[in-house]
């Protein structure tokens, strides 16, 4: 008879002689036979085997079956034998499958779930008991506790058999105390203070917020990348030679908290010497160098090299050459403690787009999508054509995502662009509310929907309700007109407000058409007709705000220039708009309106944006006086905060001894805002803000005096549009004029 053996510690084989045990290799195979298995087929455990009733036996086959039972994962202990039978021998495989994982206990955990714990050990009810994967488990629940800053938590991991085919795994954790970083020291440097170090680490020193902040949490990945975080400092400032040690984590002898220390040798500084260029040029050397961040005799900066890099390859790439490949060969002068560098250029085949396929856009048309790709199929590759065409599909609103890749084409020198979507909502509902002291509560809302049937239509129907206001608005855009470059829309309203004085009411529509002059620049025309009224005046007011019917039919143009990365959030980039308004083709009003704004963001360290924003206005009768509806007021959330709506106007003095605001020919309004993030996977922002402005009267000069608020808000995007909650604090409110106090201001809208 002939044994084989299998177990976890690998294949022994054993021939065991009977009286006719040596004649059964070479003998025929009579039979094939599976004991000992409960859980698994035996069906599963033959279709593994290469042997087959009928096939001639030989130990190096019944070897290779053995380990091929073993390699399904579900046996600890395989045997297999021969018994002579008539005609040849039945082979036997004897098997010892794997205990399961019956009952997952844990114990001692407190301060993090039991769920977390569990999800973290990564052991299953009802699986394949595995002595390896259960030390493995214990080392993940460790790390888990160490991330959540629990350094000395002790974690054990056992099993017991409950019979021979079941175990339960046990849990023991022993939490201790949150240890946290205490001191992050550093030795070695020269150039650079501790404080500037720590400054580029992710990781953090414990201080007071660190309950809300993690601050002061050790986590091994983290803190590796962190001597990354230091070298890149080093190399970024000229130290080429810089090394960056393994950080040392040590408990403090009172166990209170860690210290990391990281040493550094830091080298000497080097500067930027020769930049040449070979190989594949497409350009003249001076043009090429005229782009190049790095600089000759400047302190060498490898940042600085990775964006060259980058800049000249899509360089190349916009000529067509898809696959350009820049190599910058560098040479280290420690004499002159110089870096010279060469850019080397292998141009590649040119490349041309072959397909253009869009996928994802379950609601929306492909030729929505289709007319903001800057390329189209036949063009020559272009690297910022398809970052502009990210963008500008980004810009549309109306998608979470949208990527761009490139595939292999029909040909080698071709490639096919897919462009991938993943739609939003596009239809909003937004709503905002306010309170006075005169206008009472007031509420608005709006139902628009940027995407109408799925062609790019923008249609909306908005309604404000209020104690003193009321608004109807319904209109709809199509920004390509007839599959045409044109945008063309239409608007009806009608609104009416109790101000301070006077009600208005008015009545009107208007159609717009605009052109985009480049990709950056559109106009836009409108025509707009309304039908006015100014009644119920304060009768203390009658002698200075008359009661009036009157129409208006003007035709206004804009110019508007806009470089904003996300139009509608941007971070970097500039909003430029002049517009000028002339009332007076028909209708009883006439005026000419000037108006221009700018807005300017900049992006700054830790996700912040600092913007700008300035407006200027002016309006001029032509043969009689402007309305008093058509004149300039400030005040409220959407120009100088912390004052309220409408109220930074000239006035005059009522017979009751009140001011009756009558609005100014002249405004000029600045905006300067600060935004943070405060829960950046929520979109949840932070914001301070300065704002100065005035509006101002014939006679007045401009810029002459200034009303002035500070404040700060939160904003979110949140599912039903823009909110804002801001707190605007007046610096110099006009006596008996203005609230010295501050006010509270609350909108879900457009952010300005």
């Amino acid at each position: 008879m002939i044994k084989l053996h299998a177990t976890r510690a690998g294949i022994v084989a054993a021939v065991v002689f009977t009286a006719h045990g040596a004649f059964a290799e070479g003998e025929k195979i009579v039979d094939l036979q599976v004991k000992g298995n409960r859980r698994i087929d035996t069906s599963a455990i033959i279709n593994a085997l290469k042997l087959k009733a009928g096939d001639i036996f030989y130990v190096e086959s019944a070897d290779a079956d053995i380990r091929a039972i073993y390699r399904l994962g579900q046996f600890q202990d395989v045997n297999a034998e021969t018994r002579k039978t008539d005609g040849g021998v039945i082979l036997v495989y004897t098997v010892v499958e794997k205990p399961i994982i019956r009952e997952i206990k844990i114990e001692g955990t407190k301060e993090i779930s039991t769920d977390k714990v569990r999800e973290a050990l990564g052991l299953k009810s009802n699986s394949i008991f595995s002595q390896k994967e259960m030390t493995q488990s214990a080392k993940k629940v460790k790390k888990l506790y160490t991330d959540e800053g629990y350094y000395l938590a002790e974690v054990d991991v056992k099993s017991e058999k409950r019979s021979d085919t079941d175990v339960r795994v046990i849990v023991s954790v022993t939490e201790g105390k949150k240890v946290l970083i205490k001191k992050i020291r550093f030795e070695g440097n020269k150039s650079f203070a501790d404080k500037k170090l720590r400054k580029v680490m992710e990781t953090k020193e414990k201080w007071f917020l660190s309950w809300l902040t993690s601050a002061g949490t050790y986590k091994d990945e983290v803190l590796k990348n962190d001597v990354n975080l230091i070298a890149d400092l080093y190399f970024n400032n000229g130290y080429v030679n810089v090394k960056v040690g393994e950080p040392e984590i040590k408990l403090m002898d009172d166990r209170s908290g860690l210290t990391v220390t990281i040493g550094i040798t830091e080298g000497e500084q080097f500067k930027t010497g020769t930049i040449g260029f070979k190989g594949d040029l497409l350009e003249t050397e001076e043009f090429l160098a005229k782009g190049l961040r790095l600089k000759s005799g400047e302190i060498f900066n490898r940042s600085s090299l990775r964006t060259d890099v980058l800049n000249l390859t899509d360089l190349y790439a916009d000529k067509g050459f898809a696959f350009a490949n820049v190599t910058p060969l560098s040479k280290v002068n420690s004499d002159t403690k110089t870096v010279d560098i060469t850019f080397d250029f292998e141009k590649g085949e040119k490349v041309f787009i072959d397909r253009i396929n869009v996928l994802g856009n379950t609601k929306t048309r492909d030729k929505v999508l289709r007319r903001e790709i800057k390329l189209v199929e036949g063009d020559t590759y272009s690297s910022t054509g398809l970052k502009r065409s990210k963008q500008t599909l980004m810009n549309l609103g109306f998608f979470e995502e949208v990527n761009i890749a490139t595939a292999k084409g029909s040909a080698d020198n071709k490639l096919d662009v897919n462009v991938e979507v993943k739609e939003k909502p596009t239809g909003t509902f937004s709503i905002g509310a306010g309170y006075s002291s005169l206008d009472g509560l007031i509420g608005q809302g709006s139902v628009s929907q940027g995407n109408f049937l799925g062609l790019g239509l923008k249609a909306n129907l908005a309604a404000s309700l209020g104690g003193s206001s009321s608004t109807y608005n319904v209109g709809i855009t199509d920004p390509y007109f007839l599959d045409t470059r044109w945008t063309l829309g239409v608007d009806l309203y009608r609104t009416e407000r109790d101000y301070l004085d006077f009600t208005r009411r008015a009545t009107g529509g208007d159609i717009k058409a605009g052109y985009p002059l480049s990709d950056t620049m559109r106009t836009l025309w409108m025509y707009k007709y309304e039908d006015k009224k100014i009644f119920d005046v304060d009768v203390d007011s009658d002698d200075i705000i008359p009661e009036t019917t009157s129409t208006t039919s003007s035709i206004s143009a804009s110019l508007t220039r806009n470089t904003t990365d996300y139009h509608l959030d941007p971070t970097r980039g500039m909003v430029n708009n002049l517009s000028i308004e002339v009332a007076g083709l028909g209708g009883t009003n006439r005026f000419i309106r000037y108006g221009g704004d700018t807005s300017l963001f900049f992006p700054v360290k830790w996700s912040t944006v600092l913007s700008l924003r300035g407006s200027l206005g002016y309006i001029q009768g032509i043969g009689k006086d402007v309305p008093i509806d058509e004149r300039f007021f400030a005040g409220g959330i959407n120009t100088i905060r912390g004052y309220e709506g409408r109220s930074i106007s000239p006035y005059k003095i009522a017979a009751d001894g009140d001011e009756s605001f009558i609005g100014g020919n002249k405004e000029a309004i600045f905006n300067v805002e600060y935004t943070f993030p405060l829960i950046k996977d929520a979109g949840l922002k932070g914001v301070a803000f300065f704002d100065v402005g005035n509006v101002y009267d014939k006679g007045e000069t401009m810029f002459s005096s200034f009303r002035m608020s500070y404040g700060a808000g939160i904003r979110w995007v949140s599912p039903l549009g823009p909110l804002r909650l801001e707190y605007g604090i007046p610096i110099n409110p006009r006596d008996g004029v203005d609230k010295s106090s501050g006010r509270f201001e609350f909108s879900i809208g457009t952010f300005f």
